[in-house]
């Protein structure tokens, strides 16, 4: 072997190998991975629970000695099939749960085949705990301009705007996979785990200058089910206030457009607008859910903005954003993606 093993511990160290290796099972690495790792269970789901059934009622040496059998034969099917073409001077990282016997077995074979791998230290537990030491400092130390404005400014799709213009932006609303209203859940598209939204709120945080002010939209603790840490939810919410000053109209048709998945769905849409139960009325909910039946789409929206995403904007905006009071107000009534486009260059402008 080229080289001696390496003790490989901080997140800062993952970017000096060719590859990151997950070798726990895919429901685990389904919960939550390092970012750009890829998956290689030395044990898949079944084989582990069988293992440690094993272990647990009969005997730990019966169950250790199946394991391994599993884990010889697992690995075999990896070098055959996943990594049969890496060239000798392939450098990964393996990781399991603890950084133990499986990540272990799979680092020593690796390494007699003549390749330099390494093991993550501590595995993917010390990994996740790094998430959370980090995430509760690395965004403070970030400047944020908050993009605000009523519902239907077109704040997401201006943060976009703002990448193609170069700008740092973070878009918490595409990494929670949901849009953050209580209509925000993405078709066939579920949310990831909340670690594995942190890991990969994570890897962006870490991608951004902290000489440079970074784009975010104004959101409240939670999108979806997803909650935000609070040193990001504090550092956002003492943050540049940038507000979206959109007419009326343009904020309808900008979320007919946007939510035109909701069209040909209006049963879906009507069983989101069930958890509206405790904040309107059941004769409002019955009539924006008979619009929605019979296609009166617009009327909808205009209601919806009206009596309930409206109202609750003004509350929440002055209570929850320090600067808000002092920020720097952007009018249009052009939200097509040409407008986003020209609002966006005066932001960043500015």
């Amino acid at each position: 072997m080229r080289n001696g093993i390496t003790r490989v511990e901080r997140i800062e160290d993952y970017r000096l190998f060719d590859e990151i290796i997950d070798v726990r099972t895919p429901a685990e690495f389904a919960e939550d991975h390092i970012p750009g790792s890829i998956n290689c269970p030395v044990l898949d789901n079944p084989q582990r629970i069988e293992v440690g059934t094993l272990y647990k009622q009969h005997s730990p040496f019966a169950a250790k000695r199946l394991g391994a059998a599993y884990v010889a034969e697992n690995i075999a099917h990896h070098l055959r099939q996943t990594f049969h073409e890496r060239p000798n001077d392939w450098r990964p990282l393996i990781v399991c749960w603890r950084g133990g016997q499986r990540s272990g077995a799979m680092t020593l074979i690796f390494r007699r085949v003549g390749w330099d791998a390494q093991q993550l230290q501590g595995g993917y537990k010390a990994y996740r705990k790094q998430v959370v030491d980090l995430l509760a400092e690395r965004p403070r130390r970030m400047a944020f301009k908050v993009i605000c404005g009523a519902t239907g400014s077109g704040k997401s799709r201006l943060l976009q705007a703002l990448v193609r213009l170069g700008e740092q932006v973070l878009d918490l609303e595409e990494l929670a996979c949901h849009k953050g209203s209580v209509l925000g859940a993405l078709p066939n598209s579920p949310q990831p785990s909340q670690k594995m939204f942190e890991s990969a709120l994570l890897a962006v945080v870490q991608g951004f200058d902290p000489a440079r002010p970074v784009y975010v939209e104004a959101e409240s603790r939670k999108i979806g089910s997803i909650h935000l840490p609070d040193a990001l939810l504090e550092t956002m919410r003492a943050g540049t206030c940038i507000n979206i000053e959109a007419t009326f109209e343009a904020r309808v048709e900008f979320l007919l457009r946007d939510y035109d998945y909701f069209l040909n769905a209006p049963e879906w849409f009507n069983s989101r607008l069930d958890v509206l139960s405790n904040l309107q009325s059941n004769a409002t909910i019955q009539r924006w859910q008979g619009h929605a039946n019979d296609a009166r789409w617009k009327t909808l929206v205009r209601e919806l903005l009206e009596l309930h995403y409206d109202p609750l904007y003004r509350r929440s905006q002055n209570r929850n954003f320090t600067e808000f009071n002092t920020s720097e107000n952007f009018s249009t009534s052009d939200l097509t993606p040409a407008g986003i486009e020209r609002l966006a260059r005066q932001i960043a402008d500015n």
